[in-house]
């Protein structure tokens, strides 16, 4: 290769290293998302405040979104807080962080709204003591299964199911390097869209399995309850039955 060119080659490549050192974080700088919360609790807020500090605008709901000023002020210029209604019309990904007791009623109203959306991330869990009988129903049949048969067409995803809201604004490292979070989802787009917002709060996405396996996403006291690697997080994949 001759000398000018061989030099113009290397000041190519390097002109791309800076942007590829950045990794996921600068590709939130770079195209931001909506991100529209349905809900405003301690994983919303988590979750959200994260987002927003990598990029992204967010939208926090709830029925009274005039509640939500101080959590708007700390989060920063880029939140604000809106109905359910508006959060979904706001978000091109919708994450759902409400009592399952309320899907219902959301999906009822909202369902072609949700599936029309590139993502919907479901954080949510259902707790027998909150959420009564709903809670035993989606435990036997399966969370994503009832979210996809409420909403057909939905492109769902489970994560952070198993993490606790208070490591969210600053993310354990377990053995040096980042907290493992399990992830069940079925189209290739979800599992990258997914895996890249995942890594963008700071955790290392681990998928172990299709939809199906998302009734094993449940609680920090469940199987992928605590800190645990990757790797961790990977071989307990592989005993899901």
């Amino acid at each position: 290769m001759p000398h000018f060119l061989a030099r113009r080659h290397i000041l190519r490549i390097a002109a791309t290293l800076p942007m590829a050192a950045l990794g996921a974080r600068a590709f939130a700088a770079a195209a931001p998302l909506k991100i529209g919360f349905i809900g405003a609790g301690r994983m919303a807020t988590g979750l959200g405040k994260a987002w927003a500090k990598a990029g992204h605008e967010v939208m926090f709901s709830s029925r009274h979104p005039e509640t939500l000023k101080d959590l708007v002020a700390a989060t920063g210029p880029k939140a604000r807080a809106g109905t359910v209604k508006e959060s979904v019309a706001f978000g091109d990904i919708i994450v759902l962080t409400v009592p399952y007791a309320a899907v219902p009623d959301i999906a009822a109203e909202f369902s072609k709204q949700i599936a029309a959306k590139q993502l919907v991330i479901d954080v949510s869990n259902p707790i027998e003591r909150r959420d009564g009988e709903i809670a035993d129903k989606i435990l036997t049949e399966g969370p994503a299964e009832y979210l996809t048969r409420l909403i057909p067409g939905i492109k769902l995803a489970r994560a952070f199911n198993a993490i606790g809201f208070n490591t969210l604004d600053n993310p354990p490292r377990p053995e040096g390097g980042p907290q493992g979070v399990a992830v069940v989802a079925n189209d290739p787009k979800v599992i990258a869209l997914t895996e890249q917002l995942v890594r963008e709060v700071g955790f290392e996405p681990v998928i172990v399995g299709p939809l199906s396996k998302g009734k094993y996403l449940y609680g920090t006291y469940g199987k992928f309850g605590g800190v645990l690697t990757p790797t961790q997080v990977r071989e307990i994949g592989k005993t899901l039955p």
